[in-house]
């Protein structure tokens, strides 16, 4: 990679996409002379999945190379100060440029009538994400007469490696009785991502983790859909930001009572949907990422000395 780009037009800023790539930094700065950029976007996830004395080695690695960097590029104020802290990062280096959709794409469907109210969830079918809690707690609720006629529609990745916990809510939600209102819809394309999102009345996010992107519920505010999630990572500034939904204390019933009460306010839903649209529109559009970006970018060229004229 070095020794291709020596040969192309020298770049004003080159910008490496997360740090578990942190090493070919020093390499890249001293043939090009640039200054580089490091985005930081939940690589700790995988890292922190890695067996002792891996994980201790992976992160010793990468504060190694941390000099080489000019600047880091964080996706939300959250996940800022949780990698200046866990890393080491001056303040004084780190930015945060947060994500951005596309409101070409995701736009509000028009009002549905004579429709199941329909709890979503699209992300990753994975432990992390929660989808087991959400299934538990529609099934408590359905247990105690609530939530009659409803239904749960789920949909996103499912890797190999978690093939075997999809297969065991299967079964759960089968035992249940309740195969004919929780549905599984697979992975989807852009076009069906966004005919999914318009056609729920809640997004929820039953995260048990620190999430640093969360990049669905923007998608679902975007389509004017409402969400439920934890107060834990960057969700809190998202949904406080926006006020496009409702928080809730991670691992208490509070979930239950949350979904139950919101199911059975129709006006409120409505009036949180216009929240996101608009709380979207303001604060995580891809123009203001964008801007946002060009800031950091340009800021940094500015700065870096010019090369020697040949």
């Amino acid at each position: 990679l070095v020794h291709w780009l020596r040969d192309q037009p020298r770049p004003d800023v080159l910008d490496i996409s997360n740090s578990m790539l942190i090493a070919i930094a020093g390499p890249l700065k001293e043939a090009l002379g640039c200054p580089i950029v490091c985005t930081l976007q939940g690589e700790n996830v995988f890292m922190d999945g890695l067996l002792e004395p891996y994980r201790s080695r992976a992160k010793t690695l990468v504060q190694s190379h941390l000099p080489h960097v000019d600047a880091f590029v964080a996706v939300s104020d959250y996940y800022a100060g949780y990698m200046s802290r866990h890393l080491g990062i001056p303040g004084a280096q780190m930015r945060v440029v947060p994500l951005g959709v596309n409101l070409d794409r995701f736009t509000p469907a028009p009002p549905r009538e004579d429709t199941p109210f329909t709890f979503g969830y699209l992300g990753r079918v994975a432990p992390e994400k929660g989808l087991h809690l959400l299934c538990d707690t529609y099934r408590n609720l359905r247990e105690r007469g609530a939530l009659e006629g409803c239904r749960v529609e789920i949909a996103g990745y499912l890797g190999p490696e978690h093939t075997t916990y999809w297969r065991s809510i299967e079964r759960q939600v089968k035992s249940w009785g309740l195969a004919g209102e929780i549905h599984y819809r697979g992975e989807l394309d852009l076009e069906h991502k966004v005919a999914f999102l318009q056609a729920l009345d809640l997004f929820v996010v039953p995260a048990v983790y620190d999430d640093p992107k969360g990049m669905a519920l923007l998608e679902a505010m975007a389509c004017g859909v409402p969400v439920v999630a934890p107060r834990r990572g960057t969700y809190v500034e998202m949904l406080e930001r926006t006020g496009g939904g409702v928080l809730v204390e991670p691992d208490s019933a509070d979930l239950d009572e949350t979904l139950q009460r919101l199911a059975g306010d129709r006006a409120h839903l409505a009036e949180l949907g216009q929240r996101a649209v608009v709380g979207v529109k303001e604060h995580y559009t891809t123009d203001e990422m964008t801007n946002r970006a060009l800031e950091v970018y340009e800021r940094l060229a500015a700065q870096a000395p010019r090369p020697a004229a040949q």
